[in-house]
């Protein structure tokens, strides 16, 4: 299928072929029929894309920080090769559109195949012909509402709950700042509520445009046509409302507000314009300055927008869904109207150059509306052909063949292109030689096209069961989020393949369990997790060094993990587990190489309501492991600081930056001047290396699951607030 993309690094803009996306549960696919390009959010994205890289620093600051903080945390290199992958990569624009629903997925229930859907949301109402959709971002198009009509959905929602945050009263007055489509959908439901608006906007057109739908006048905010139609229609009182829809660098809009805001009046942000509150007016109107954010309650809560889990109507009475369906009822009605906001409708294919004409100022207009191949002008007789979606198979048994020839390349599947596969792991392989990158799957199209022109792999697709089922790949790379990595190692394993997953293993005794009985099924126990810290070329010399000891040892690891940004998938414990679920096994594999045992119990103690905790590991010869894992640290301290105390001798790890070990002889290593090497590039040449040879796993199966059981006891011992025996792996 085609997509439109944007490269943020280049500016680059094109419509690409990518794979389509899954069908998941919880929502339905949808084949597009008409999608509406936002003149202003999306307009803007494309102009900062042609800045140089210090106006992009410039015009996001906030990313700036975050990026800081990465130096600080990662250092240098790492961080360059993060955020150089996130600006040469293809971003995704759109999204507001309307289509068919072509496949519906497991638990939905209120849509069937067919049906036309009006949708939302920056990742899955995309100018894609295709787009997964979940549950709680599309809404049902009314029976005789034109499918161009019903793709302003989402910006009507956005209008919507601006106004809802207004709270206007029948007989108000309000002024609208910014007559853009936002401002103009404003307007239309301002008048609707029985509220009388006054326009502010320097391009006459639009103001006209306005008065025609409802406005009682419009007029440029410098004249003083705006402020004299305030004083006649609140008898010099000043308005109830100012709507602020207008973007840009200027305060004008702020200053305007406060200066014809009536006392205690409300100022309700909506766009996205520069605040630069004058205190002394705001102050001594008391000024109620308000934010509307996007679409309504729910977004930006996961548990909302992807788990489909709805607000109680008694507590929340309009989320994003219910604004969306509100908003078409309207149109449907022909209580609003948006026609006359059409100001071109541009065939899909033309897309790259109509972006063109609106950043050039070719175009101007308020809206512009893409129609999909085989959409029919007249909107009601809109025929969208289904296309077959292959069944979901469940792959056969079967064992890797152990060795190969030593001139044929191994070749990789890789499911998941994450931040980290593209950070920290495909750069390796990329340039490792024999070894090809096959196939690249992903639920979403355009994460799966990025990684086949940044990393070269020969295909991109969403089809699971065809690279399970593809005899000649010999590795599959699990790289997904937590949650699904028990499964679907489980199923590589019986498709007969060599697995690497990143941790977790699994966040359950059950998934555990799963994996453990897809190994004695099939025989294949040709499995490594990407344990990677026992491979750091540094701990390995410090190890080296500290050299072989006789007696119990004592080994303290302080993770300085710090907190999460909010938004974080990390933060979905219900579904993703607990954050030590899924990064716990690192440090324990690593105490437990060192110590050259797997632990037989576990004690874990937390403060309530605390993240930080206490884990103490305890060996076969009596050694001790103490893992602090705290969230409440200073960020400029390091992330890991590691002491092994044994027969006299001490060694010591600053967080892959500088090691040393103390005895009879002293050992300091050299402060790395790059990256700080966790390992990686160590243990995928490990893993190559067997995958190659049919030899032995760089890590035995036992010490993988050793690992994966001590993490998960954590969690019960915090539950039952005593040690956790451990048994021994059979």
């Amino acid at each position: 299928m085609k997509q439109v993309v944007q490269n943020y690094k280049s500016g680059e803009l094109a419509v690409l072929d990518v794979p389509v996306p899954g069908c998941k549960p919880g929502g339905v696919l949808v084949r597009s029929a008409y999608s509406l390009i936002s003149t202003g959010t999306e307009l803007m994205k494309v102009s900062e894309a042609g800045m140089s890289m210090l106006g992009k620093a410039r015009s996001r600051p906030d990313q700036v920080a975050k990026v800081m903080q990465s130096v600080a945390t990662n250092g240098v290199p790492a961080t360059y090769r993060k955020v150089m992958g996130k600006l040469d990569s293809y971003t995704p624009l759109g999204y507001s559109l309307c289509g068919v629903v072509e496949q519906v997925g497991t638990g939905i229930d209120d849509v069937k195949v067919g049906d036309l859907v009006a949708c939302a949301g920056n990742e899955h109402a995309l100018h894609a012909e295709l787009n997964w959709v979940p549950k709680n971002l599309y809404a049902p198009v009314p029976d005789g509402l034109a499918p161009r009509h019903a793709a302003f959905g989402t910006v009507g929602s956005i209008a919507m709950q601006g106004v809802r945050q207004g709270e206007p009263q029948l007989g108000e007055v309000a002024l609208v700042i910014g007559l853009g489509l936002i401002g103009q959908l404003v307007v239309q439901l301002l008048a609707a509520s029985g509220v009388r608006v006054v326009g502010a906007d320097p391009d006459p057109v639009r103001c006209e445009l306005a008065e025609r739908l409802g406005a009682a006048a419009c007029g440029d905010p410098a004249s003083a046509a705006v402020e004299a139609a305030v004083a006649e229609l609140t008898g010099g009182h000043g308005v109830d409302q100012v709507y602020l829809a207008a973007g840009g660098g200027s305060n004008q809009p702020v200053e305007l507000a406060a200066r014809l805001c009536r006392d205690r009046g409300r100022v309700v942000d909506i766009g996205k314009c520069r605040l630069d509150l004058p205190w002394n007016a705001y102050y001594e109107k008391e000024l109620d300055v308000r934010f509307s954010r996007s679409y309504g309650p729910g977004r930006y809560d996961p548990e909302y927008e992807l788990d489909g889990r709805d607000y109680p109507i008694g507590y929340v009475r309009w989320t994003e869904r219910r604004n969306l369906a509100c908003f078409l009822d309207l149109l449907a009605r022909g209580s609003v109207d948006v026609e006359p906001l059409v100001s071109h409708i541009a065939d899909f294919d033309d897309a790259v150059e109509t972006y063109q004409r609106l950043k050039d100022g070719e175009l101007k207009a308020v809206a512009v509306l893409f129609r999909y191949p085989e959409q029919k002008e007249e909107a009601g007789e809109a025929e969208v052909p289904a296309v077959a979606v292959p069944a979901v198979k469940r792959p056969g048994g079967g064992v890797s063949t152990p060795g190969r020839a030593a001139k044929t390349p191994v070749r990789l599947a890789f499911v998941g292109a994450g931040n980290y596969a593209t950070s920290m792991l495909l750069p390796h392989l990329a340039q490792r030689d024999g070894v090809e990158l096959s196939t690249v799957v992903t639920t979403t199209a355009l994460s799966a096209a990025n990684a086949q022109r940044k990393f070269g792999f020969a295909e991109a697709t969403t089809d699971l069961d065809a690279v399970l089922g593809d005899k000649s790949i010999d590795a599959v790379f699990v790289v997904t989020r937590h949650s699904s990595h028990a499964e679907l190692t489980r199923q590589a394993l019986l498709a007969g393949k060599t697995v690497f997953v990143e941790k977790p293993l699994a966040l359950t005794e059950d998934e555990l369990a799963g994996v453990l009985a897809a190994v004695e099924e099939s025989g294949n126990d040709r499995l490594q997790v990407g344990f990677n810290r026992r491979f750091a070329p540094l701990l390995q010399e410090a190890r080296k060094r500290f050299g072989a000891r006789t007696g119990p040892a004592s080994l303290r690891y302080l993770v300085n993990a710090g907190k999460l940004q909010h938004g974080s998938w990390y933060l979905q414990q219900g579904a993703e587990g607990s954050r030590f679920a899924g990064e716990g096994g690192h440090f324990i594999d690593t105490a437990s190489w060192l110590l050259e045992a797997d632990p037989v119990s576990v004690y874990a103690t937390a403060a309530p309501g605390n993240e930080d905790l206490q884990v103490v590991l305890r060996y076969p010869d009596g050694s001790t492991a103490t893992i602090s894992y705290v969230t409440t640290g200073a960020p400029g301290f390091p992330k890991e600081t590691l002491d092994l105390v044994a027969d006299g001798k001490v060694l010591r790890l600053d967080d892959f930056v500088r090691a040393s070990v103390h005895g009879r002889k002293r050992w300091v290593s050299s402060r790395l001047p790059k990256a700080r090497d966790k390992g990686q590039n160590a243990e995928l040449a490990a893993f190559i290396k067997a995958v190659r040879t049919g030899g032995p796993m760089p890590v035995p199966l036992e010490s993988l699951v050793a690992t994966t059981s001590a993490t998960l006891a954590v969690q019960a011992g915090l539950v039952g607030g005593a040690p956790v025996t451990l048994a021994r792996t059979p």
